[in-house]
């Protein structure tokens, strides 16, 4: 290829994909600033009310840092995290497939901000060896156009991509799906087997509360996966 016609390549790409991927990059920084206002505002309202009926249930909002909010509700602590890339969907995904998409293709193009549940003890005690989950993403393209995937609460309320547009309330039924969902599953005891041994190290270095592996065992799936006993 000419080395003038491989320029007006790269030229006509950076003037289009990359400058998309920007528009992006900005919707989602945007989104995901005011879902740390809502989630402020949420902590601090719950936090009253649920003091109202029990002074030792505790909502705490703390700013991670810019791309990282931590949201504290009683035993459960949801982390919603920005991720600084763009994403695009495989071909065989209904997003590609709706006619939204197919009158723009830069339409399919989203940043991401992740959803995960971890149990409040784990930080408290600096339990390291807890496990956490990933309960939801949310997908945000320049449009402002999104959906989440997720279970439950989180998945089939929010999947009109090329209806949904997000908003202050869109933001805060989304972070209040999170909490329900968190607090609704209990923690499920481990099976005997998979306890039944623990080596002397790790008796004498350190805490048995820090080495013995706790988590709400979700089993979380995405996709079309089927969860046991559903």
């Amino acid at each position: 290829m000419p080395k003038e016609l491989s320029k007006d390549a790269i030229l006509r790409l950076l003037k289009t994909k990359s400058s998309m991927k920007q528009d992006v990059y900005d919707r989602t920084l945007e989104i995901f600033k005011l879902l740390k206002t809502v989630s402020k505002d949420l902590a601090s309202e719950l936090g009253k009310e649920a003091s109202k009926a029990d002074k030792r249930i505790t909502v705490q909002y703390t700013d991670k840092g810019e791309f990282e909010v931590e949201l504290k509700v009683a035993g459960d602590t949801l982390f919603f995290h920005m991720h600084t890339n763009v994403f695009e969907f495989e071909r065989n995904h209904l997003i590609r497939k709706s006619g939204y998409v197919k009158e723009d293709e830069y339409r399919s193009y989203c940043g991401q901000i992740s959803i995960y549940n971890f149990l409040s003890d784990s930080f408290k005690y600096n339990r390291v060896n807890d496990m956490g989950y990933l309960i939801g993403r949310i997908f945000i393209n320049r449009e402002k156009h999104y959906f989440v995937e997720g279970k439950k609460q989180l998945g089939f309320l929010y999947s009109d991509f090329s209806k949904s547009i997000l908003d202050k309330d869109s933001v805060r039924n989304i972070v209040e799906a999170s909490i329900l969902y968190s607090l609704e599953f209990d923690l499920f005891t481990p099976p005997f087997d998979a306890v039944r041994e623990l080596r002397v190290s790790e008796i004498l270095e350190t805490s048995l509360n820090m080495k013995v592996q706790t988590g709400k065992r979700l089993g979380f799936k995405f996709k079309s996966e089927p969860d046991a006993g559903e």
